[in-house]
This record gives structure tokens, C-alpha cells and sequence, in this order.
């Protein structure tokens, strides 16, 4: 390359041509900005290697992408787009400063071009659809005002009038309008919010939560917990994912909206239901759009019940409208579903029965109460036994005569303790639907107690096995994604599971999966898990740079996961079972891989061996899996075999 480099990084690229999003879409590229060029490599920067270069003069818009809706389907958090002629290029950073400096270099390399955007899209162009304007068309007129020497705005700059232009210099400057009375006490702009669920509060500083009250946030001391003013004037602490913000499109506190159930949780809930008219609304895959799936007997023929999934569209315009129906208009979702209860209009069956978790299933709380990890071993009641993990003994227990856990008593040589009881205090913070909550430890005795969320149907290579052909590809595909979801969070918050295997995750009564033993495998102390060289590791779940380097990074995690998708296809099987940890070393570094589950269908396969290339950085990520996966259970037709 001649030309002298102004900026030169490795960032990730998006596929341009593909509609569909899946792992193959984003790759990793080395990207180089000249002066006359924006040039993308595959690895080194040779001439051989370029896979892609845009004229400077050709570009018509660099801004940020926004990312309200939560797309980041990459390892890489920062996205920023490059309009050029009649395509746009995503390129995803590393860092907020990374995307910052990108982004002012490239306007300022374009600002004298003699085609510059009015208009841009700010958001994601997403399976057919502009996510800022619902669009549809790709080459449709952008819906925000850009601005190339800065941030863009949704308010169109208005023309000053040439008479008000002429006095500018003369004129007094109005004085500012006095600047409102602060209240004592009291923000100018309160955030209230709605309790989705009841909470009664466990220790004095808490403030007890009733389903459907207000609440006044005073403070927010971390993610998972807020200190809170009830209508009493009261104050506490309560835990965040018990309430939610107030404001008017918020579907989370009706009943019949289930905010983190797919397409085919849903269709277990209403089978589960059978009722004629049962429904659900639910997250589309799309985000930011809603599907009703309702249960009706006309769905599959006369007498027979099948269920039925509507997207609910809205037209475009200021005033945009929601419909099932395209006769039957409606300014917001709940006017529609109130409607539909009462009118079939094209449906299958009118809406008459919602079904819904948020009465049955409150979430954990990330311990019992704000900054309370050391539990009293006297408040903690010993039931039966559940089981014996390579820590030491299980079993089920409640906690001060009413909460159900999970205690596991640590074995005395079994784990490195000090190091551990240090790292649970982090490891509290991490809450997630598909995670075990760790509640807290007793450390002030021995054995050592770690008390954590009890999960009724146990562990999920057991679940599987018990059930052997009871699965269909789609149950086992949600499986999938539940375990991809948790460790798509561990992946956001940089931490590494180290022993991700069907073993290591729990099965509640709701049918959902969570990841349990995050981290824990750092401390672990067994012959099992100790290669010749001192390292520990699960052999048979483990990749090349972990046999040959003890490398972990998400990307050993990726390909563990491969693996538990292997157990979870095959039904519980045990991966390499006729073969010695050593063979299995051997296998795996001359290029063999596990065979093709018979309930695999080649696509499904394809993720697992995507999950194991040899090099780590041509692995996916858990964000790339999650979309790939819920793309598929929204699927009219999911995969088969």
C-alpha cells in the first residue's frame, strides 16, 4: 500500500448482501482509512489480501448507528455507518472512542464532496426494514436530519428570516426566563416506576413492593438495585427487575405480554393452557415489533387445535397505527388486544384467555437485599438431598423459613476458598434470567456454604436424558438459546465461564434453562480437571488453545457451547464417550470434530462446527448466536432433519 495510513485498525464488517442475519455475516477485517480511500484487509495488509475499498469521493453520509433497540450482533459494541452510492456499510468498534475517532476523520475527509445526505437513517437496516422509520424500501429517503460537521438531529435547522438576520447585531438579547423553584428534596424530573411483581423486603433498609403501585427512584446504586419512595413517603431499597419505567407504550405490566418468551415457549404455554382463544403477545424477533400467538382449533383444521402467530404491523406516518387486520386500526397495542378479545376480524378465534408469567414467576434478585452477601448459617433450613457435585454435597433448603435454595456445603480440599469467597462478591452482581442467581456464602465456618436460586427439574444432561425422544427441534433449539442468551451477557460483562457443558446448567418448573457454576472452575481442586501440566480444564468441552496454551477467553466458551449444543442434539449423550481424555486431545488437535446428531438438521450443524474452528477469532459470538437462533424459532418453518 503507498499511500501513508491516517487510521488503521482491526474492526468487524457486516455483510451487505445477506438479508438474513447469522454468524457468517460479520468478520473480522483490518481496515485502513487514506487520504483518497477506506480500505478493509483478511488479516495482513497485502495487496492479495484486500477484500473491499470505497472511494473518499464516493461517500455520502459517516454517522453513528444508534442501538436503542439493543442489535449488537457482534463482539464489537460500537457500530458506525458509511453511506456510499447506493449501499451502507456497518463497521463495528471496539470502543466508544474508536467509533469517535473513525467517525470525525471520515466527515472530515468528506466534507467537501459535492454529494452530501440531507437525510440519513440512524438506525439499523434489519430483514427488510429501516428500525428508525419502519420503511421498507433500502433506498427510501433517510428520516433524520444529518449533519456532517457534528451530531445529527431529528429537528430540521430552520432558515433564519432575512429581516431578523439584518437586526441580529443591534438587537438586546432577550432575558433568560427565571429558572424554576427547586423544591427541597425533590429532582425537577422524577423517575417513576410501575412493580411488576410483589416484594417483601428481607432486612430493614429494604422497601416492600405491591404488583401495580408507583414508586419514586431517589437513587439507582447499581444495576440491580434502586433505592426507592413508595406513596407513603417511605424509602428503601428494591430490586430493579421487579419494577419498570412509566411511560405510555410499556407492555410489561399487562398480563398477557411475556417480554423473554419465544416462538416456541409460547406454543409450550398455550398447549400447556388448551383453551380455545388462550394468547400471548410477545417480543418479535425484530426488535421493537410484537407477535400474538393465540391457540384455536381452526388454526390446524375442523377439531383440530393448532396455534397461530400474527405480527403486529403499524402503518406508516406521524400518527402511525397498530393492526392485525388492515380494517381494523388502533392508535396502541392495548386498544387493539382489547378489541381482538372481543372481535375475531380475520383471526383465527377472538383473544379470550391471556397467558402470562409475570403472576406465576417472579425473577431472582441479585441476593437477598442491597449489598447482602454474607448469609447466617443459622437462618438457613436443611431439606433433602439433591444431589453431589465435584464441590461437595447439595441439597434443598429455605432460607429464614420461606425463600427456597439450593445449599452446597464445600467439601474441605475441594476449591481454593479465600480466592473464591473474594470473587463471589462479584459474581452476586451478575443477574440474568438465564443465569443461577448466586444469592450469597457462609464463610465464616467450615464447611463453607454457597446458597444459590434452586432450580426444581435439576440438571439438564439428566433432563434430557429422562426425556430422550419427548424433543422436537424446536424445543431443542430454544434449549440453545436460552444457554446462548446467559452466556451472551457473561460475554458482555467480560467474564469466562471456563466449564460450560450441559452438566453445568439447571432446568427450572417453567422449563427454562440457566447457566450455574460461572467461574467456579478457577477454583476447583480434582485430578478430573488437571491436565499434566497443572492446568484444570473439562478435556472432552475444551479447544486447542486451552490443551496447548491455557488460553480461556469467550471465544474456549464458544467452543464448549458447540459442544453442549452436541449434547443437547443428541439428547444427553456424552461427547467423545469411547474415548480417554488424552485420545480426545489427540483427536481434536489433528482436526477431528464430533459427528452430526441424527436430530441435527445441517444448518444447526453448521453453528456447531462454526463453534469449532480452530482459530478463536473465526468462532461467532454468543450476540451472532442468540439472533441466529431466535431467526430460526421465528421461522415459518424451523429447521428439520
Amino acid at each position: 500500500m503507498s499511500a501513508m495510513p491516517l487510521l488503521t485498525e482491526t474492526l468487524i464488517k457486516q455483510s451487505q448482501q445477506k438479508k438474513k442475519i447469522s454468524p457468517l455475516n460479520y468478520k473480522e477485517r483490518v481496515f485502513v482509512l487514506t487520504k483518497s480511500q477506506l480500505i478493509y484487509y483478511n488479516g495482513k495488509i497485502k495487496e492479495n489480501c484486500i477484500k473491499g475499498n470505497v472511494e473518499l469521493s464516493r461517500i455520502k453520509c459517516v454517522e453513528t448507528v444508534k442501538n436503542e433497540d439493543g442489535i449488537i450482533p457482534c463482539q464489537n459494541k460500537y457500530p458506525f455507518q458509511v453511506v456510499y452510492d447506493t449501499y451502507t456499510l456497518y463497521v463495528f468498534t471496539p470502543s466508544e472512542s474508536s467509533r469517535s475517532l473513525w467517525v470525525k476523520t471520515l466527515k472530515e475527509k468528506i466534507k467537501n464532496n459535492s454529494t452530501i445526505m440531507p437525510k440519513f437513517h440512524p438506525k439499523f437496516w434489519l430483514e427488510g426494514a429501516w428500525l428508525c422509520c419502519r420503511q421498507v424500501d433500502k433506498l427510501a429517503p433517510g428520516c433524520e436530519e444529518y449533519n456532517l460537521f457534528g451530531e445529527s438531529s431529528k429537528k430540521a435547522i430552520l432558515p433564519v428570516p432575512r429581516q431578523e438576520r439584518s437586526d441580529r447585531k443591534r438587537r438586546t438579547p432577550p432575558p433568560l426566563p427565571p429558572a424554576p423553584e427547586r423544591e427541597e428534596g425533590r429532582d425537577l424530573k422524577e423517575e417513576v416506576v410501575v412493580a411488576l411483581y410483589n416484594f417483601q423486603g428481607t432486612e430493614p433498609h429494604d422497601l416492600g413492593l405491591v404488583k401495580g403501585d408507583e414508586y419514586v427512584i431517589l437513587e439507582k446504586c447499581d444495576v440491580n438495585w434502586y433505592k426507592a419512595r413508595d406513596k407513603h413517603g417511605m424509602e428503601g431499597y428494591i430490586p430493579s427487575n421487579y419494577v419498570t419505567e412509566k411511560k405510555s407504550g410499556n407492555l410489561v405490566h399487562f398480563v398477557w405480554y411475556s417480554k423473554n418468551i419465544n416462538r416456541n415457549k409460547a406454543e409450550e404455554l398455550l398447549r400447556k393452557e388448551h383453551k380455545e382463544g388462550a394468547f400471548i403477545v410477545r417480543d418479535s424477533s425484530i426488535p421493537g415489533t410484537y407477535t400474538v400467538s393465540v391457540y384455536a382449533k381452526s388454526a390446524a383444521g375442523e377439531g383440530v387445535s393448532g396455534i397461530k402467530h400474527y405480527h403486529i404491523k403499524q402503518t406508516r406516518g406521524l400518527r402511525s397505527q397498530f393492526y392485525l387486520a388492515e380494517k381494523h386500526l388502533f392508535s396502541s397495542i392495548p386498544d387493539l388486544i382489547e378489541y381482538h378479545k372481543h372481535n375475531a376480524a380475520g383471526l383465527a378465534t377472538r383473544l379470550r384467555y391471556p397467558v402470562g408469567q409475570q403472576d406465576t414467576f417472579a425473577p431472582s434478585t441479585a441476593g437477598f437485599s442491597y449489598e447482602k452477601w454474607e448469609i447466617n448459617p443459622s437462618e438457613l433450613t436443611f431439606m433433602k438431598e439433591l444431589g453431589s457435585g465435584q464441590f461437595g454435597l447439595v441439597r434443598l433448603g429455605k432460607w429464614r423459613g420461606q425463600h427456597k435454595v439450593a445449599i452446597k456445603a464445600i467439601r474441605e480440599g475441594a476449591m481454593y476458598e479465600e480466592d473464591f469467597i473474594e470473587e463471589a462478591k462479584v459474581m452476586m452482581k451478575l443477574s440474568h434470567p438465564k443465569l443461577v442467581q448466586l444469592y450469597g456464602v457462609c464463610s465464616q465456618q467450615r464447611p463453607i456454604y454457597i446458597v444459590t436460586e434452586f432450580m426444581e427439574l435439576g440438571c439438564l444432561v439428566n433432563f434430557l436424558r429422562q426425556r430422550r425422544g419427548k424433543f422436537n427441534v424446536g424445543s431443542l433449539l430454544s434449549i440453545c438459546l436460552d444457554v446462548s442468551e446467559g452466556m451472551e451477557y457473561l460475554e458482555s460483562n467480560g467474564f469466562i465461564h471456563r466449564d460450560l457443558a450441559a452438566r453445568n446448567c439447571l432446568v427450572n418448573e417453567s422449563l427454562v434453562i440457566k447457566i450455574s457454576d460461572f467461574g467456579m472452575a478457577r477454583y476447583v481442586l480434582d485430578d478430573q480437571y488437571t491436565s499434566s501440566s497443572g492446568s484444570k480444564f473439562p478435556v472432552k468441552w475444551s479447544p486447542p488453545e486451552v490443551f496447548n496454551f491455557c488460553r480461556y477467553s469467550s471465544k474456549s466458551d464458544i467452543w464448549s457451547y458447540g459442544v453442549l449444543m452436541w449434547e443437547v442434539f443428541t439428547e444427553g449423550r456424552m461427547p467423545f464417550e469411547h474415548n480417554q481424555n488424552f485420545e480426545v486431545v489427540s483427536l481434536v488437535t489433528k482436526g477431528q470434530r464430533l459427528y452430526r446428531p441424527k436430530m441435527a438438521p445441517p444448518c444447526i450443524y453448521d453453528i456447531m462446527n462454526l463453534c469449532w474452528q480452530e482459530r478463536p477469532e473465526e468462532r461467532p459470538s454468543f450476540s451472532q448466536l442468540c439472533l441466529t437462533f431466535s431467526n430460526m424459532l421465528e421461522a415459518d418453518t424451523p429447521p428439520s432433519n
